[in-house]
């Protein structure tokens, strides 16, 4: 596994600097630049994935066997919880499809069902205020437009 941790690595190298690249490609905003644009969250997520390549790289797991097929199923029912929450977040809006998929996920990770709805109503509601207020990224509202 170490081979294969080094080589996912420097794939996963290549694909942040090109990842960043791109991101720096975007057109200016109209109105000029901002100190938050398009670009911002595609260059942190570049980076991160970049430092995350380089420790892959440097510092290996050691040697394991690999999960369950239990664990591959729920690995694949998670991610597409997430691709389910990439295309409702336009439809249902952000609050409900974050709400939704923070939920689920808690509850998969152990959360009893009301601490996991509590969980996804509180997380999905700061984001937004986050989003929209503090950075003034506009997130669809969806079925809560009025």
């Amino acid at each position: 596994m170490r081979l294969n941790d080094r080589v996912f690595g420097m794939l996963m190298l290549i694909l942040a600097f090109g990842y960043g690249w791109e991101a720096t490609q975007f057109p200016e905003p109209f109105g000029g630049g901002e100190s938050v644009g398009p670009e911002t969250f595609p260059i942190i997520l570049s980076f991160l994935l970049g430092i995350s390549a380089i420790y892959l790289i440097i510092k290996p797991d050691i040697d394991e066997a690999w999960p369950a097929p239990r664990m591959l199923l729920e690995l694949s029912v998670i991610a597409l919880a997430i691709l389910a929450f990439a295309w409702a977040i336009e439809p249902l809006g952000f609050i409900p499809a974050a709400v939704l998929m923070v939920s689920y996920l808690c509850w998969r990770m152990g959360a009893k069902p009301k601490q996991s709805i509590a969980t996804g109503v509180i997380t999905s509601v700061v984001m937004f205020v986050v989003f929209n207020n503090v950075l003034e990224l506009a997130l669809p509202l969806g079925l809560l437009e009025f």
